[in-house]
C-alpha cells in the first residue's frame, strides 16, 4: 500500500486509488499518518474532527470512522476482527505502516540522511538527499480537507518541517553548485510563507546563482514591500546580506561551487550567547536537591515535544527545576541560545506581562532594535517566529497565567523547545500538543536534605527529631523549607527545636511563615468567584479526602456543579487529585483557606 499526506490525502492498494469517504474520515486518516507510527490520543482526534465543542456522540462516531477505515485498508477482514493496519490502543488509535509505504516517513528519513551529510561537509550528498525528500512534497499538507483541519497544530508542524528542509536543501544546493535543483521547491515554499525572511534570503541567492539576477532583485523588493506593509519592519540582517551579495555579484552560478553562498546568517546575539538580560536564564539554583526522576522526565519530554508545561502549586519548585535543567541541557541541545521571560502570571504586587511586551523583550534579546520593533503582538509574533526559523533555541516562559497569554509566544520552528512553568494546568495548551509535567512536593528524604543544605552543616544531624518536625509542618514545600532554613541560618545559635516549637504553636496558620503568604495568595487572585468561595469553604472540612459530595454539603450546590469547581481548583493546583474524584488540600493551602474564610466572616454583610 501507499499512503500520502504531503499534499492531498491519498491511499493506493497496488495501482488502485481508494475512496477515503467523508471529509471527517479522511481527516482521521490524515491525523494517523501525521503521527506516523505513533498512537493518536482520542483527545487529539476530537480536536481535529470537531474544531468547536464535540457532540455527545463523538466517541461513537470516531469508532465508526475507524471501523470504516479498517475495512477499507483490509477489505477481507472478518467482522469484529482487530486487523493489523489500524490498531486500537488504550487511549486512541495507531496506523501500522512502514517507511516505504508513507510519504511523510520517507521524507523524514531522507531529511535525516541529508542532515548527516551536511554535518560532515558532504554538500553534494546532502543536496541529493534533501532533493529526494522534497520530491515527496506535492502541495500543502492535507490539501483538500477543511481549513479547520489543516490549521491544526499537528499539520502545521508537518508543513513547518517541509519548509525547514527547503532551507537546508537550498544551503546544500548552493554549496554544491546545484542551485537550479532547489529553485522550484523554494518558489513553492516562499509562496506558502510569504513573510519568512530566511526562506526569501535563500530564494534571492538561489535565483542569482541560477543566473536570474534581475528576478533575484525583484524577489528582494517584493519581500521588502510585504514586510513593510504587513509587519511595519524593514528586512533583517540575513535578507539584507543576501541582497547586498546579489548587488555585488558575489553569488556564483550553477556548477561554480559557491562555497559560502549557503547557510543562514546567524542571529549573532543568539548564536554567541551575548544576549540581553531577558535572554539569560535565571541563575542555577545554589541549593538543588533530588528531583532526579523529574529532571529525567523533563529531558525525555523535551526530546519529543515542542512545548512542555511544568505545573504545580506555589512554592513547589517549578522555576528552580527548569533553571537547573536548562543550565545543563542548553549548551548541548540548543546551540543557538536561550530566551527567558518572567511572565508574572501569579505575582502579587505587579502586573502580568502582556504578550506584546513579552515579545518585545525577546525580540530585543534577539537583536531587534527599537527602530525596527513592530507595533502590536501579531506583528511582533510574526517577526519572532521568522527569526527563530531554522534555529535550535530554548525558550523558558516562567509563571504563565493562561493559554491565551502563551500562544503568541510559542515558536513555530520544530528545532526550538518552549518550557513553560505555571500554577495553571493549561489544559488548552495540552490539548494542542504540549506535554505536561506536574511537580509534587519532594519526598520527605529530599525535603530533609533541602533543610539540611540551607540551614547549615550538622544542624539537622544534631537535632534529627526537630528537623523531621519542621519538614512535616512545612508540608515538604521547598519554598516553606527555604524560608524556615533561612531564618535558622541567620541565627546559627537558635536550636532547630525552637524553630519547630514555633511552627507547632502556630500550626494551621501562616503566621510562622509570613513570607509564604504572598506567594500562596497569588494562586487565588485569578480564581472565579464561585471557585474562590469553594476554596475558602473547604477549610471547614475536617477530613483528608474531599469528594464532590463533600463539596456539595459545604456549599449547598449540586454535586455536578461541585465536581466542576473541584476540577477547576485542581487545574489551578490548589487541590491535588490522587485518585479520580478524590481531592486533597495541602496543609499550607488549608491554612490559607482558613485565613481567607475568617476574613469573610469578619466582613460586614451588604
Amino acid at each position: 500500500m501507499r499512503f500520502e499526506v504531503l499534499g492531498p490525502v491519498r491511499v493506493w492498494r497496488g495501482e488502485r486509488e481508494l475512496d477515503l469517504g467523508f471529509p471527517q474520515q479522511r481527516a482521521l486518516l490524515a491525523l494517523l499518518l501525521a503521527h506516523a507510527g505513533r498512537a493518536v490520543p482520542t483527545g487529539e482526534i476530537l480536536d481535529v474532527l470537531w474544531a468547536e465543542r464535540p457532540p455527545a456522540s463523538a466517541p461513537h462516531v470516531i469508532r465508526r470512522y475507524a471501523g470504516a477505515l479498517r475495512r477499507l485498508l483490509e477489505p477481507g477482514l472478518p467482522p469484529r476482527a482487530p486487523g493489523r493496519r489500524l490498531l486500537r490502543r488504550a487511549d486512541g488509535y495507531l496506523l501500522d505502516a512502514t517507511t516505504d509505504e508513507v510519504d511523510l516517513l520517507r521524507f523524514r528519513e531522507l531529511t535525516r540522511q541529508g542532515r548527516r551529510a551536511a554535518a560532515t561537509g558532504r554538500a553534494e550528498a546532502a543536496a541529493r538527499h534533501f532533493g529526494r525528500a522534497l520530491g515527496e512534497w506535492r502541495g500543502p499538507v492535507v490539501m483538500g480537507l477543511p481549513e479547520s483541519v489543516r490549521a491544526h497544530v499537528r499539520f502545521t508542524a508537518v508543513q513547518r518541517e517541509l519548509l525547514d528542509t527547503v532551507r537546508m536543501a537550498a544551503d546544500a544546493a548552493l554549496l554544491a553548485g546545484h542551485a537550479e535543483q532547489v529553485l522550484p521547491a523554494l518558489r513553492r515554499a516562499t509562496a506558502h510563507d510569504p513573510l519568512d525572511e530566511p526562506l526569501h534570503a535563500r530564494l534571492v541567492l538561489t535565483l542569482a546563482a541560477c543566473g536570474l539576477q534581475a528576478e533575484a532583485l525583484r524577489a528582494y523588493d517584493d519581500i521588502r514591500r510585504r514586510l513593510a506593509a504587513d509587519l511595519s519592519v524593514t528586512p533583517g540582517p540575513e535578507l539584507t546580506a543576501a541582497h547586498t551579495r546579489v548587488l555585488r555579484q558575489e553569488v556564483r552560478g550553477a556548477g561554480g561551487g559557491g562555497g559560502e553562498a549557503g547557510g543562514p546568517a546567524p542571529v549573532e546575539s543568539v548564536r554567541t550567547g551575548s544576549l540581553g538580560p531577558a535572554a539569560r536564564l535565571p541563575p542555577d539554583p545554589g541549593v538543588f536537591v533530588g528531583r532526579e526522576a523529574e529532571t529525567r522526565r523533563l529531558s525525555a519530554l523535551g526530546r519529543t515535544a515542542g512545548v512542555v508545561v511544568v505545573g504545580g502549586m506555589a512554592g513547589v519548585g517549578k522555576s528552580a527545576l527548569v533553571a537547573h535543567w536548562a543550565h545543563r541541557a542548553a549548551a548541548a541541545r540548543f546551540p543557538d541560545g536561550r530566551l527567558y521571560v518572567d511572565l508574572g502570571g501569579f505575582a502579587v504586587g505587579r502586573a502580568t506581562v502582556e504578550p506584546a511586551e513579552a515579545l518585545r523583550i525577546m525580540l530585543a534579546a534577539l537583536g531587534v532594535s527599537a527602530r525596527r520593533m513592530p507595533d502590536g503582538a501579531a506583528a511582533r509574533a510574526g517577526l519572532y517566529r521568522t527569526l527563530l526559523a531554522g534555529r535550535r533555541v530554548l525558550v523558558v516562559l516562567d509563571d504563565a497565567l493562561d493559554t491565551e497569554q502563551l500562544r503568541p509566544l510559542l515558536p513555530a520552528a520544530p528545532g526550538c523547545l518552549t518550557v513553560v512553568t505555571s500554577r495553571n494546568a493549561l489544559p488548552g495548551l495540552v490539548a494542542e500538543g504540549a506535554r505536561p509535567l506536574r511537580l509534587e512536593p519532594p519526598s520527605a528524604e529530599d525535603a530533609l536534605a533541602i533543610l539540611t543544605r540551607r540551614a547549615g552543616p550538622g544542624r539537622a544531624a544534631a537535632e534529627p527529631a526537630a528537623a523531621d518536625e519542621i519538614v512535616a509542618h512545612c508540608g515538604r514545600l521547598p519554598l516553606a523549607l527555604a524560608v524556615v532554613a533561612g531564618r535558622a541560618a541567620a541565627h546559627p545559635r537558635l536550636p532547630l527545636a525552637a524553630v519547630a516549637a514555633e511552627l507547632r504553636a502556630r500550626h494551621g496558620s501562616l503566621d510562622a511563615l509570613p513570607a509564604l503568604r504572598p506567594a500562596l495568595l497569588g494562586s487565588c487572585r485569578r480564581l472565579p468567584d464561585d471557585s474562590a468561595r469553594l476554596f475558602r469553604q473547604l477549610s471547614r472540612h475536617p477530613g483528608a479526602l474531599i469528594t464532590p459530595a463533600t463539596a456539595a454539603s459545604l456549599t449547598g450546590l449540586p454535586a455536578r456543579r461541585s465536581r466542576l469547581l473541584l476540577g477547576h481548583l485542581a487545574e489551578s493546583h490548589l487541590l491535588a487529585e490522587p485518585a479520580p474524584g478524590c481531592y486533597t488540600l495541602h496543609p499550607l493551602l488549608r491554612a490559607l483557606a482558613t485565613e481567607l474564610a475568617a476574613t469573610d466572616e469578619r466582613r460586614p454583610a451588604d
